[in-house]
């Protein structure tokens, strides 16, 4: 009976997820340099097209659709013929300078296909941690939808140092979340699942609920992949 009552629970807590997630209607979409890029490190143009697809049907539903999106390093290394993600700052920098502009341009031709304009938002932690800046940041991103538009948000890394930056875009997709009052954040990933630990290490297990805080106890919460998150 215990084992009937369970399964029921679950299918119905289930129910109400699949609801919230359908019914959504603003939504803050997360993707990391791993998921758009090719095995050599450049812009993967099929993934891009398959991401704007997907987004560009939500924003014709009527949805708002925010997109954080990295990639902005990876698209920087071809033209300035570096054959991997720089380790040092002011290499990224540097890459992040030259990639951003490439990045959001290959969106805007993307997007355009389906009828929609983009617009850059690039934030600092200030921008969404300090008052007035929260403000103007909001401001932006709320203009911007009413507008038709589609927000494409990267942290502004040509002026990040290490003690100030994000870390990891999906902090970056929370706090954005949190600022426009999204309806759901969606955090595409190469990894399959919540796990407590790096999954290519033994003794890592696969975390298939999260209830609360209580269900995260032990996790180890690591740095950016090989990918990076910018």
């Amino acid at each position: 009976m215990g084992t009937r009552r369970g399964a029921a629970d679950r299918s119905a807590q289930n129910g109400r997820v699949r609801e919230a997630v359908t019914s959504a209607r603003r939504i803050v979409v997360k993707i990391g340099s791993s998921s758009l890029t090719t095995a050599t490190g450049g812009l993967d143009d099929a993934r891009v097209d398959a991401l704007v697809d997907t987004l560009g049907g939500l924003a014709a539903s009527g949805r708002e659709v925010v997109l954080v999106s990295s990639g902005a390093i990876a698209a920087g290394l071809a033209p300035l013929r570096l054959p991997r993600r720089p380790r040092d700052l002011a290499t990224q920098q540097a890459a992040a300078s030259v990639g951003q502009g490439l990045l959001i341009g290959r969106y805007a031709a993307a997007f355009a296909r389906h009828g929609r304009t983009v617009g850059q938002v690039l934030l600092t932690v200030d921008d969404v941690t300090r008052r007035a800046h929260y403000r103007n940041a909001y401001r932006t991103l709320r203009k911007l939808l009413d507008l038709h538009a589609v927000p494409i948000v990267n942290e502004n890394d040509t002026v990040a140092t290490e003690e100030i930056r994000f870390g990891d875009n999906d902090r970056l997709a929370a706090l954005v979340a949190a600022l426009v009052d999204a309806d759901l954040l969606v955090l595409l990933s190469d990894v399959d699942a919540l796990w407590t630990g790096d999954p290519a290490r033994p003794g890592s297990t696969r975390i298939t609920e999260v209830h609360g805080e209580g269900d995260l106890a032990g996790v180890d919460v690591g740095g950016a992949g090989r990918a990076g998150s910018p």
